[in-house]
């Protein structure tokens, strides 16, 4: 089971969405509501939010999604059950909430809205709010006896254990044979075997990592193997000490045409590795003894 949460403003569009007809809607768990419309439930979510006028974002939006096998299997009891497990576990049990049940797709889920005003007018801590929803989801699908998202995961990676072992090679035969000396050329050399690597930038352009594309699938590069996360790629490259030098100065490097900045552990990487090769040189050489 998969859990999301939000804190949102806009209550009475979600809420019409959540309790949407045409998607087989109806609702499996209401607590001190009396209303049964959007519109109703609203305006009762309005009254308690009125005590806290500085609270914009007033109502917390959740989606449970349990698994297509699972989905198919839980009726209105047990979705209901599965709802207040999950207010409960997140101390949303003394506030206003109610949940509704799409059932309009293959995958059944369930649209679960709260007032984020307790009856006190005070304001339900949001911090991390999504990774807390992921969190208590995993409980409760344990809880339950419901696939979690991580026993979804792992069966993935195990039947994918052909392919990673694919990628797994080629990147080992590209490390050893084109001995890489920077990411565009270890991207490069893992192209010309058909894999196609992708760097993960984030919204403040800080390379993260890469992902692997090979016949039809798409993993990150530890879930191929845990020697090919990208810190651990780059400490089995040659880096120039002039690049590392750039690297090391910027906090960033060119990859694939643009500028992008990296974590401090990478560059650190990179630095030692560098250091370690130079070590290595006046050692084979004798230079400087």
């Amino acid at each position: 089971m998969i859990g999301m949460g939000k804190s949102i403003s806009h209550t009475a569009a979600s809420m019409s969405y959540g309790m949407n007809q045409e998607k087989g809607s109806e609702i499996i768990h209401s607590q001190y509501l009396a209303g049964e419309t959007p519109r109703e439930i609203t305006e009762e979510f309005k009254v308690i939010q009125e005590q806290n006028e500085l609270c914009r974002k007033n109502t917390l939006s959740f989606v449970l999604s349990p698994t297509i096998e699972d989905g198919r299997k839980l009726e209105s009891e047990r979705l209901k059950e599965m709802t207040e497990r999950f207010l409960k576990e997140m101390n949303l049990k003394q506030h206003q909430a109610v949940a509704f049940v799409h059932r309009d797709k293959e995958h059944v889920h369930v649209h679960l809205y709260a007032n984020r005003i307790n009856f006190q007018g005070k304001a339900y801590n949001d911090s991390f709010i999504g990774k807390r929803s992921q969190q208590v989801a995993e409980r409760v699908a344990k809880q339950m006896d419901l696939t979690t998202v991580k026993e979804v995961q792992q069966e993935k990676l195990y039947r994918m254990q052909h392919v990673r072992s694919e990628i797994q090679k080629i990147h080992e035969k590209v490390m050893a044979r084109d001995r890489p000396r920077d990411f565009d050329q270890y991207i490069k050399s893992m192209g010309q075997n058909n894999v196609k690597v992708i760097p993960s930038i984030n919204r403040q352009n800080k390379l993260q990592g890469f992902r692997f594309e090979y016949k039809g699938t798409n993993l990150k590069g530890s879930e191929v193997h845990r020697s090919m996360s990208m810190g651990r790629i780059a400490r089995q490259m040659n880096f120039e000490k002039s690049m590392a030098q750039r690297i090391a100065k910027d906090r960033s490097m060119q990859l694939l045409g643009r500028t992008v900045n990296i974590p401090t552990s990478l560059t650190q990487t990179i630095i030692k590795k560098t250091i370690k090769l130079a070590i290595k040189v006046v050692r084979d050489t004798g230079i400087g003894i």
